[in-house]
């Protein structure tokens, strides 16, 4: 069904919206909001500035600092905003706010419509022991357990012994997986529920626990709904969200593989159902799991009382525009489609880019943005906070941007989506990018036999590309052309390294962070006819053509096309779905033991020194640490790049920038030769 097909109702539209979030879906937002004409007012903190969506936005206002107690979850800051600019509604987007039953009364008592559903709901559905008890009188199929206000330990474990094992236990007052705890024996029991207790009031301020069966091959499926202020709800079918790491989705697609259309149907009217129990309105999400051994029998989870972060999958299968519905019936509109209306047309794919390190256990990093390649074609859609030149900070949540694809089948789709995947390009800042398209050439994945236990049993098999000679041949190639374009006019410039007898080679001792891999290429000849050769090995004809920020290598014969940057001393490479950060340790166009540029190590990041490992004027082998940066949560060794004496311009405790050297490795035995500016 196409959203531009729907005819509109008399009410009257928002004039000014302000969206109380940032990021993408602030972006995503606005965009809606500049298509219906309505002025856009956006918030932000210090470090986000210069964000997309302040870009986007038609005004902008600073709210505080970067800590989101004194920015975006301060409801009386974004409320003062709101009303300076004569703001009709606040879009609450999802996170921060967005499910604040406190926030959306104040909204109300300002006279601000708070886009969203009633104060009575949002309070019912975040409070999850009440949530169950509420649709499980409305006849909707909930886990078996024990739910109920003020449950002791004693009572948990006798729930448990009744209900049998595996059971899980889980907090009432929140979500994301926090708190929740699996138990498969007795002996488990009494220190869960410790952690859980610990883990519930430390995230959500409320220690309240409850425990439910744990079901087997579990499917995380989920069904959009859309209620108006006359009582109309319908449903716009159902998400799989199964593949998730941590509780976290990582993947989500719709419809389900899983459902034949006769559950579809029942699922479908069991969430509206849900969403009638508490008077909704607008757009909601009612979360089922279903056992992928008894697919036919689903059991309600709870309800997210705001836009889903996975809603574009089922904007690209129904032509709905969630946020128009949205803003429409918070104006007061009418539905003007019923569920016969409803269409589900192909299959769309989602994929969440995160700064995070997939081989370092998932860590957050950061960065500079060196270059930006977003991905477009037919069946693709970006929902991004990018833009090139933005520093990536660790104050928020780690997601970048989605990627999602729509074809008219999930085999398509799914292509299109790994073809995506290849072609964006985050260079200067570590993605899942590689992780992702892996995830989606997983077998399970390609036949439809998702659980929620997936990603986590396939984790350690995944085989990430490790730094290899095609990798150094391919920056030393780019590295060579650009040193050739300095270099003056006439035979002395030709940068060929003639001379009477062989050809003097250049060479390159490169290093990939933060493995600290690291070879030497040489390379005779200039850019177009070249010998090149990793670490002493038979010398190969290559070549490279830069076109911008393309590099297209020709190595014996095998042609490669790869994204680059270079960012300081980095040289950033988006090749064969991999992402890497290039260091240029030492140049010498010279022979093996002739004078060497002073080999720099420098800090992939802004972060703070944790620890030294050498001394000043210390000899140190290649390879050996050096220093240990602490960013983003993460550590980063930097190594020696080859073997010599060291010296140290940085002290535990400094706080270094992205690219700033904080070592110098000179090889013992050679002049120094200060690097070129």
């Amino acid at each position: 069904m196409s959203d531009t097909a729907v005819p509109r109702s008399e009410a009257a539209m928002f004039s000014t919206v302000l969206i109380a979030n940032r990021g993408e879906i602030a972006c995503r937002i606005i965009g809606t909001l500049r298509r219906l004409g309505i002025t856009s007012v956006a918030v932000y903190s210090d470090p986000d500035a210069g964000a997309r969506h302040v870009q986007l936005a038609d005004i902008a206002v600073n709210i505080g600092k970067a800590a989101a107690a004194d920015s975006y979850l301060d409801g009386e800051k974004i409320i003062k905003v709101a009303l300076d600019h004569q703001v009709q509604a606040i879009h609450p987007g999802y996170g921060f706010l967005a499910e604040n039953a406190g926030f959306a009364a104040r909204c109300r008592d300002a006279g601000i419509v708070f886009i969203g559903p009633g104060v009575g709901a949002l309070k019912i559905m975040g409070d999850k022991i009440r949530a169950k008890a509420e649709v499980s009188a409305r006849g909707v199929p909930v886990v078996p357990g024990l739910a109920e206000p003020g449950l002791s330990n004693e009572q948990i474990a006798a729930a448990i012994t009744e209900i049998g094992y595996p059971a899980l236990i889980k907090p009432s007052a929140g979500g994301g997986g926090k708190g929740m705890h699996l138990v498969n024996e007795a002996s488990e029991v009494q220190d869960a529920l410790a952690a859980a207790r610990r883990e519930a009031a430390s995230s959500f301020g409320d220690d309240t626990l409850f425990v439910e069966r744990f079901v087997r091959n579990p499917r995380h499926i989920e069904v959009q709904v859309l209620a108006d202020n006359n009582g109309t709800t319908v449903h716009l079918g159902e998400r799989e969200c199964s593949l998730q790491r941590r509780h976290q989705k990582v993947i989500e697609e719709a419809p389900s593989v899983l459902l034949d259309e006769a559950t579809r149907d029942r699922i479908g009217r069991a969430a509206c159902e849900t969403a009638r129990s508490v008077d909704y309105r607008g757009a909601g999400t009612v979360e089922f799991i279903v056992s992928a051994d008894a697919p036919d029998e689903f059991f309600f989870m709870e309800m997210n009382t705001r836009l889903q972060v996975e809603h574009p999958v089922t904007e690209m299968v129904t032509g709905v525009d969630l946020v128009e519905w949205q803003l429409r019936i918070a104006a007061g509109e009418l539905l003007a489609f019923g569920q016969a209306d409803v269409v589900l047309t192909g299959h769309a794919v989602e994929a969440r880019v995160y700064a995070e390190d997939p081989a370092n256990s998932f860590l957050p990093t950061g960065g500079r943005v060196a270059a930006l390649v977003e991905p477009s074609g037919e069946g693709i859609r970006v929902d991004s906070s990018l833009i090139d030149g933005m520093t990536v900070s660790s104050d928020y949540d780690p997601m970048l941007a989605k990627v999602i694809a729509w074809a008219p089948t999930r085999p398509e789709a799914l292509q299109r989506l790994r073809t995506a995947l290849r072609e964006m390009a985050v260079l200067g800042v570590r993605t899942n990018l590689e992780f992702l398209g892996l995830l989606l050439e997983d077998p399970d994945v390609v036949a439809g036999r998702l659980e929620t236990e997936l990603i986590g049993r396939r984790l350690e098999h995944l085989e990430f590309r490790s730094p290899d000679d095609e990798i150094f041949l391919s920056a030393a190639l780019v590295v060579h052309h650009f040193e050739a374009d300095q270099l003056p006019d006439g035979p002395w410039g030709s940068g060929d390294g003639w001379r009477l007898g062989e050809h003097c080679a250049s060479r390159y001792r490169l290093m990939v962070q933060p493995s600290g891999t690291s070879a030497e290429v040489s390379i005779r000849g200039v850019p177009g006819r070249t010998l090149v050769s990793v670490d002493g090995a038979e010398p190969i004809p290559a070549s490279v053509q830069i076109d911008g920020s393309l590099a297209r290598t020709n190595v014996a014969g095998t042609r490669q096309l790869m994204r680059f940057a270079r960012q300081g001393g980095n040289l950033h490479l988006k090749f064969r779905g991999a992402e890497w950060n290039v260091v240029e340790t030492t140049r010498r166009r010279t022979d093996v033991d002739a004078a060497a540029r002073r080999p720099e190590l420098r800090s992939p990041m802004p972060g703070a020194v944790v620890a030294v490992s050498v001394v000043e004027g210390q000899s140190v082998q290649e390879g050996e640490a050096v220093l240990v940066i602490e960013a983003m949560k993460m550590e980063h060794v930097l190594r020696a790049p080859t073997a010599g004496i060291v010296s140290v311009n940085v002290e535990v405790g400094s706080q270094v920038q992205r690219d700033e050297v904080v070592a110098v490795v000179q090889p013992a035995g050679t002049p120094v030769i200060e690097p070129a500016a």
